[in-house]
């Protein structure tokens, strides 16, 4: 290392926040939800309901209710099943589906059409309506203890027995994109809540995020299989001042991407959250318009392919900086610690990712494959190594980085971290890995 890269490593190290201060975070002060306090409305589910019966009357008790209360479904006595074509969510309004409720989505590409192509292949897979969307709200959202069902793993209407699952599988291996509505869309709203509800067997994304201003998640729990391809979890884009808290979630793809494409993301916590089966909570791909002052605390990875996860490259890079990851425990993950500034292999463009000032603390693991990858000597990524363990057959994989330890070690240690401290941070208590909380229909 030159002597110049040696002096900036230098101060970049000593502008570091200790290891307990919470330097990136949501800027609310954020705290558990509660039940709406007013229902507009409460729905029945009905046995033997016409096709499209339920749509219209979920929409119209939307349409009329009054900002600041709910509309509650809830079981009936033959059925606690809604089935519903896409819905559009107003301002200031909650959707409550109550325990034992469920709100199926249609199979049916026709309800979430837009030029023809939704349920099948093209080369824009941009052609359906999400199931529930909320665009420019403000306040409202989500809550209750029952359950959404996407019902990606249902035949479509149509389709000679295909689900929309087996679409994209399809899509993947003929080189186009499928054409799948997303759960729930969130664009352009502000102070929206998803609190208690389960959601599950997404077609595609379960919840994607578009320059949304304030959103909490609590208490959620995602639920699909982890074969159903691109049905992230949660996915923060072009957003800021958003907490995920007390959630599980467990998926086919990332568990959480947060993403930078049309703009920047900051300001977001992930506390005290559990991961299974999933890609891992993720940063990227597109990083492009830049992510920063991110905090994750408190999580716990079981079984997922990647764990704290940074990707980009050349065609969609940007600048990342400040992330904190704090208390994270990870088991039977390939690849624990996943930063890596070349996603693609083969992507060119101007667009390098620069990833500096990530802090890794307390965050301990059994084995795996710890990856640390700059782009080149002139866009190292820098990182803090403090009280970070993994089992000796652990191996790192580091490349054009720049690196250090923290007073609470690391181990193993990487090449070409010097005089690193031993490890004083305590492993993952037993009590830290939870069961799935599966959700009663």
């Amino acid at each position: 290392m030159r002597r110049s890269e040696c002096l900036l490593l230098a101060a970049w190290v000593a502008l570091l926040p200790s290891a307990q201060t919470a330097h990136a975070q949501d800027r609310r002060a954020v705290t558990e939800p509660t039940l709406p306090g007013k229902t507009c409305a409460v729905l029945t589910a009905a046995a033997g309901a016409m096709p499209g019966s339920d749509t219209r009357r979920l929409q119209a008790a939307i349409d009329q209710c009054p900002a600041g209360q709910a509309v509650r479904l809830v079981p009936g006595a033959a059925t606690a099943r809604f089935e519903s074509g896409p819905l559009v969510m107003k301002s200031g309004v909650y959707l409550w589906v109550d325990a034992g409720a469920v709100l199926a989505a249609s199979p049916d590409p026709a309800a979430y059409d837009e030029d023809g192509a939704c349920g099948r292949i093209d080369a824009r897979g941009k052609g359906c309506r999400p199931f529930l969307r909320f665009a420019g709200t403000r306040g409202g959202g989500i809550v209750g203890d029952g359950i959404i069902d996407g019902r990606g793993g249902a035949a479509m209407t149509g389709r000679d027995g295909e689900t929309w699952w087996q679409l994209a599988r399809r899509a993947q291996r003929d080189g186009g994109k499928q054409n799948n509505p997303r759960l729930i869309l969130v664009d352009g709203a502000r102070d929206i809540t998803f609190y208690r509800i389960t959601l599950r067997n997404a077609a595609n994304f379960h919840v994607a995020m578009n320059d949304v201003r304030g959103a909490t998640f609590w208490g959620v729990r995602i639920d699909t299989s982890a074969d159903a391809r691109n049905t992230d979890g949660i996915d923060p884009g072009a957003s800021q001042d958003v907490t995920i808290a007390r959630t599980y979630i467990r998926t086919g793809d990332d568990n959480i991407a947060i993403k930078a494409g049309k703009g920047p993301t900051h300001h977001v916590s992930i506390l005290d959250s559990h991961f299974y089966a999933g890609h891992g909570l993720s940063i990227g791909s597109e990083t492009n318009a830049g992510v920063q002052d991110i905090l994750v605390r408190g999580v716990t990875f079981d079984g997922t392919t990647s764990g704290l996860r940074i990707k980009s490259d050349a065609s969609r890079g940007g600048l990342v900086q400040r992330v904190r990851y704090d208390d994270v425990c990870l088991r039977a993950v390939a690849r624990p610690i996943d930063f890596d500034t070349r996603y693609d292999a083969g992507a060119t463009g101007p667009l390098i990712p620069v990833y500096r000032d990530i802090v890794l603390h307390a965050v301990r693991g059994d084995t795996g494959t710890l990856v640390l990858r700059g782009h080149d000597a002139r866009h190292p990524i820098e990182v803090r190594l403090d009280g970070v363990q993994f089992a000796a057959a652990a191996r790192w994989q580091v490349a054009f980085a720049m690196l250090s330890a923290g007073p609470d070690g690391v181990f193993p240690v990487p090449e070409s971290v010097a005089n690193a401290a031993a490890v004083r941070t305590p492993g993952c208590a037993a009590s830290r890995w939870q069961p799935f909380p599966v959700a009663q229909p």
